[in-house]
């Protein structure tokens, strides 16, 4: 696909009017939807922002990379934009960007838009092509600037695929090391559509300079190219990781490695190659550790790792919630409508059961594997089971360890392997086959075993039990105020720490009660329904407050909302976070309140409008659920400024 057939004439601007980040943003997604790229300005404009968040898209040098990948895009598309004055971007630079670069990317992009889009990312490390789009006057200007330099750069990426394929072959074949020094390199970004390839341009016309032989892999949108075989890696005086996303480690297992965010794969690309090709790097070791042993590897705060592995654990562990739930509340209709030994109620019930019993051991296996690496997934799936249902009898417990119990052995597990791979790292490498074969299964599932049947399960069963009893026994009071902070806490930030931690607790509770106890449940469903809900109203009935496009959005929030997709506000929150937080969490709190002072209980983890079918506080729910929605409504409606129109 030819790089122009991208770059659309109707959607370029030669001249940007925006002075300011946002506003340059708001410009040219407005563009976008203006000529039908997008169907979802907020959608997209939304996805642009929290890639922002992530770290900027201004690489410097004047030049600016905004992209989303995501459903509301209609055709993969750039759009080119010029600022004479230049906007200030948070550039890692300093400096104002003058050259925009819109992607938009649909969400089933094939491969040859990808390959088309990372063509283009790659021709923005050219200086040359940099100052001339700069004086470009027109969109035609623009079409030929581009088309003559990927007509030159495919002509010089054939001689260097050749030129590279023969020095490869003399490489395997020559008994001595070659003259010129080889590296090799991966590159990879968030997104996998722009950074991931300009790092691979900036590092391959580096080496060319410095008369360095390179092989870079990337893992980018279409997958992994370009993949660095054991020979590769065994050959290279050192490894370059230029990537902001999780690579495939263990197989540089003894190579000096450098590890860096992906930017400096395309700002610094001379200083890279120079210390890869000295060996100036510490060197990997796989099996002692789950992180890159690299001394440039983000140092993370305590709090911030343990949010990352549960997160893993969690993220995992959902869709068996969320499928569960959903077939096990079809099953509850199923029994109303056709008995209780019909097999449309039996089977899928069973099924909805079966997927519930998996919950505790995958988040267990998944926090253990985000900390030590697959070598963990075994033990901590085996303990997660345990705590579901193993030592009752013998520590003299009425309850499992269960959730709660299942979280301390997802940790327990990670790190126990993670001290395994220290305590044999001396092991001679010719044994290295049998660490994760033999030795990290047989004594990290022994030593796990013993860690839970004689100490977590006996301490948590006690904990989980304690806590059982204390919130059954709670009074109406105490009860509406836990229903008030969990609800409150799924809009705070809808779908960030404080909306999983408390769905988490409800998941917990809901899973140690054997899927009976759906109080807390129903306060952090409703919770969780009320930001789109509230959006959704305040657009229908506030009009003026929202912009055309904003409207339009606002409608599908009806049904986000009714089915519990939270995210759906994301977008809106973004753009606006005062007012669309603000009035969410009072909403979602009154809400929440209410579902337990009409003790609504709710035994499904998702499902959203169809749970209503499975509580006998029907009225409840819907008192609850409406109150909360119309009060965030009304408040969002009249806090928030009269839009100006797109």
């Amino acid at each position: 696909m030819d790089i122009k057939d991208l770059l659309l004439k109707n959607v370029m601007i030669m001249d940007l009017k925006a002075t300011t980040k946002e506003a340059a943003i708001d410009e040219m997604v407005a563009k976008y939807a203006k000529e039908g790229i997008i169907t979802d300005a907020d959608l997209y404009r939304g996805d642009i922002l929290k890639r922002e968040a992530e770290s900027t898209t201004g690489i410097g040098e004047g030049i600016a990379m905004p992209h989303a990948k995501d459903s509301a895009v209609t055709r993969a598309t750039v759009l080119f934009a010029k600022s004479a004055a230049g906007v200030d971007f948070a550039s890692l630079d300093g400096q104002p960007v003058n050259l925009f670069f819109m992607i938009a990317a649909p969400q089933g992009a094939n491969n040859t838009h990808l390959a088309a889009l990372a063509a283009l990312s790659s021709l923005l490390i050219d200086p040359q092509l940099v100052t001339a789009l700069k004086g470009a006057k027109t969109p035609d200007d623009v079409l030929r600037l581009f088309g003559d330099a990927q007509a030159a750069k495919e002509a010089k990426d054939q001689a260097d695929e050749a030129a590279a394929a023969a020095k490869e072959a003399a490489r395997n074949a020559a008994a001595t090391p070659a003259a010129r020094p080889f590296v090799v390199a991966v590159t990879a970004c968030p997104t996998g559509i722009a950074h991931t390839y300009m790092a691979e341009a900036a590092l391959k016309e580096q080496a060319e300079k410095m008369g360095v032989d390179i092989k870079v892999e990337t893992n980018g949108s279409e997958g992994v190219k370009h993949k660095l075989t054991a020979q590769d890696i065994a050959q290279a005086a050192g490894v370059i990781i230029a990537a902001d996303k999780k690579v495939d480690m263990p197989r540089f297992d003894g190579k000096p490695l450098l590890n860096r965010p992906v930017i400096d794969g395309i700002k610094k690309p001379e200083e890279l190659i120079s210390k890869a090709v000295a060996a100036d790097a510490p060197i990997y070791h796989a099996a002692a550790s789950s992180a890159p042993a690299a001394e440039e590897a983000d140092q993370k705060s305590l709090w911030s790792r343990i949010y990352q592995d549960l997160m893993n654990g969690v993220s995992n562990m959902l869709p068996f919630v969320v499928g569960g739930g959903i077939i096990m509340a079809l099953s509850f209709i199923f029994e109303n409508v056709f008995g209780a030994k019909s097999m449309a109620f039996t089977f899928t019930n069973n099924l909805g059961n079966y997927a519930f019993s998996f919950l505790v051991p995958v988040l267990a296996a998944y926090i253990a594997v985000s900390i030590g690496d697959r070598p963990a997934l075994m033990p901590g799936f085996v303990a997660g089971y345990m705590a579901t249902i193993a030592s009752a009898s013998v520590v003299h417990a009425q309850n499992p360890a269960g959730f709660i119990g299942g979280l301390a052995a997802g940790f327990i597990a990670g790190w126990l392997i993670v001290g395994l791979k220290r305590l044999f790292a001396g092991m001679p490498h010719s044994l290295d086959g049998l660490k994760t074969i033999l030795v990290y299964p047989v004594i990290g599932l022994a030593l796990m075993g013993l860690i839970m049947f004689f100490v977590v399960n006996p301490i948590f069963a006690a904990i989980n039990g304690a806590l059982i009893s204390f919130l059954e026994n709670m009074g109406t009071g105490n009860a509406v105020l836990v229903g008030v902070i969990l609800a409150a806490m799924m809009s705070i930030d809808m779908g960030g720490p404080f909306n999983k931690a408390a769905y988490t607790f409800a998941i917990g509770i809901y899973q140690a009660s054997n899927f009976t106890d759906g109080r807390w449940m129903a306060a952090v469903m409703i919770g969780g329904m009320i930001p789109p809900l509230a959006i959704a109203l305040a657009s229908t009935f506030f009009p003026q407050k929202f912009t055309k496009t904003e409207r339009n959005s606002g409608l599908s929030n009806y049904v986000l909302g009714l089915t519990f997709i939270t995210e759906g506000a994301i977008p809106f929150a973004a753009t606006d976070p005062l007012h669309v937080i603000g009035s969410s969490v009072i909403g979602s709190a009154i809400a929440g309140g209410l579902t337990q002072l009409f003790k609504v209980n709710v035994p499904a983890p998702h499902g959203g409008i169809v749970a209503l079918a499975l509580t006998d506080q029907k009225l409840g729910f819907i008192i609850s659920l409406v109150v909360g929605a119309v009060i965030a409504g009304v408040i969002l409606g009249l806090w928030r400024p009269v839009a100006k129109e797109d």
